[in-house]
């Protein structure tokens, strides 16, 4: 254990080695880099990450090339926490590097074949190793019944429909209320017409076994191309809205007002030099617990606040418009849950850093729910948080998509687009925490803010859930 007050790098034989200081191609020569201990190794992999990362922000493409063989000698899909959190950050911080080449990196991705059927597979996994989206339904429909008590008639969107479990929970607290249940409509949202077609036959089974009117319909369509004016909401219906881990995906903008440039050799000096991160000797603890608006300073030429900034919002033209649209629709109640980082910064040292500490506590409770082995967990790992992190980190423009803000900012949209705060109750905290007691999810908390409710591991926020309603303009 490093004292405290004392930093890695002085406490351990590592103080003789200089970082950075390995050739290119040789192997590890220093074979007892493997037998750290690890803790050490963990430390030691932090300061290579944020050192390499350093280098792919300058487009010092040599050192990053030898930064990134030191972390393969010591990363593994299959090591503790920190090993594979670091074999997942060096393949992203090595897809932007090949992002310089866009021919190269064409031809090396062109007969990648990616299967929708395996991205809802690790999406059922991640619900089933987890407790963030099964807690995210769970205060969700809490939510949904109290806001439509006494509705006859109620609409409910969905957007992201893959799992019949959060409705069919919905179906017995209907049912059992004492007016009887409403008359009951699903539109169900979703990519994929299979799955649409496997929620609605599920559904309209158990609407019958409990004796719920029920009516499904189904759109397919990604969240980014949804009509919502098609919907048809009819006259009479309360209307709720149910977005769970969705709605960051709006933020996607083509960046113009902080242009990416491609970190390419041909890059001159003066462009490559201004999102460097200045290295600084911490221990592990502190690398992930230090708030990276901190441990970073954005340069003056940027145009206007880092998005990481608490007062500032990042552009976002199709988050506005369709906000607009769906205040439009009236919603008695829209029920978000998002992640609870901020990793749409303009820089990517912004968000390797931010990235670092989300993903690490992710990586951490994982750990301590699972055993290493199973292949369910490396799916998850690799298929969704790895797929996450590469898009954080690799992708600009367009391409990245995922932006996630922290509920300060949800709030600040939300507010702006005329919509005003539901406060979450405390039946359905109640509930939510009576789920992880049952469960036995050690470790996993959640909190009460601004009449919001966060999802914690530990002491660290990941998922944030808030629900709003329309609220008329004076």
């Amino acid at each position: 254990m490093v004292p405290e007050g004392q930093s890695f790098v002085t406490s351990s034989p590592l103080q003789f080695i200089p970082w950075m200081s390995f050739s290119p191609g040789l192997g590890s020569p220093f074979p007892w880099l493997r037998e750290l201990k690890s803790e050490e190794r963990g430390l030691y992999l932090i300061h290579l990450l944020v050192s390499c990362a350093n280098h792919v922000a300058a487009g010092s493409l040599e050192n990053a090339n030898i930064g990134l063989e030191q972390i393969s000698h010591l990363a593994s899909t299959d090591g503790d926490t920190m090993q594979r959190i670091a074999a997942y950050f060096n393949e992203a911080l090595a897809y932007r590097m090949l992002k310089a080449w866009p021919g190269l990196y064409k031809a090396l991705n062109s007969t990648k074949i990616s299967l929708a059927s395996e991205e809802i597979h690790v999406q059922k996994l991640f619900f089933e190793l987890c407790p963030f989206v099964k807690l995210a339904y769970v205060i969700t429909n809490q939510a949904i019944v109290e806001a439509m008590e006494g509705e006859k008639m109620v609409h409910i969107i969905d957007f992201n429909c893959f799992e019949p479990a959060q409705w069919i929970n919905l179906f017995q607290t209907f049912n059992a209320r004492p007016e009887g249940p409403p008359h009951l409509r699903i539109t169900g949202l979703h990519e994929q017409k299979e799955v649409l077609d496997h929620m609605a036959r599920r559904l309209t089974e158990e609407a019958q076994k409990w004796d719920i009117p029920f009516q499904f319909n189904p759109v397919v369509c990604k969240l980014e191309n949804l009509d919502l004016e098609s919907l048809r909401i009819k006259t009479g219906e309360a209307l709720a809205v149910s977005s769970v881990l969705q709605l960051h995906s709006l933020l996607v903008t083509d960046d113009e007002m902080h242009k990416w440039k491609v970190n390419s050799p041909s890059m001159s000096k003066t462009d490559r030099s201004h999102t460097v991160l200045p290295m600084s000797q911490r221990t592990l603890g502190e690398w992930l617990k230090k708030e990276p608006v901190h441990a970073y300073s954005p340069s003056s030429d940027l145009a206007s606040p880092s998005p990481l900034s608490p007062l500032s919002l990042a552009p976002a033209p199709k988050m506005g418009s369709f906000l607009t649209a769906l205040r439009a629709l009236s919603p008695k109640l829209i029920v978000i849950t998002e992640q609870e980082s901020n990793n749409s910064g303009s820089t990517v040292m912004e968000r390797v850093m931010e990235a670092l500490n989300f993903y690490a506590a992710l990586f951490d409770c994982l750990e301590s729910t699972v055993s290493r082995a199973p292949l369910e967990r490396k799916k998850v790992e690799k298929m969704l948080f790895g797929e996450e992190i590469k898009n954080i980190i690799a992708c600009e423009g367009v391409e990245r998509k995922e932006r996630h803000e922290k509920l300060e900012k949800w709030i600040l949209r939300l507010e702006l687009a005329g919509f005003g705060r539901v406060p979450l109750s405390y039946h359905g905290m109640l509930q939510a925490g009576r789920l992880l007691q049952t469960n036995n999810y050690d470790g996993y908390k959640i909190k009460e803010e601004n009449g919001c409710l966060v999802i914690c591991w530990q002491e660290r926020p990941l998922y944030s859930i808030s629900a709003w309603r329309f609220r008329p303009y004076d």
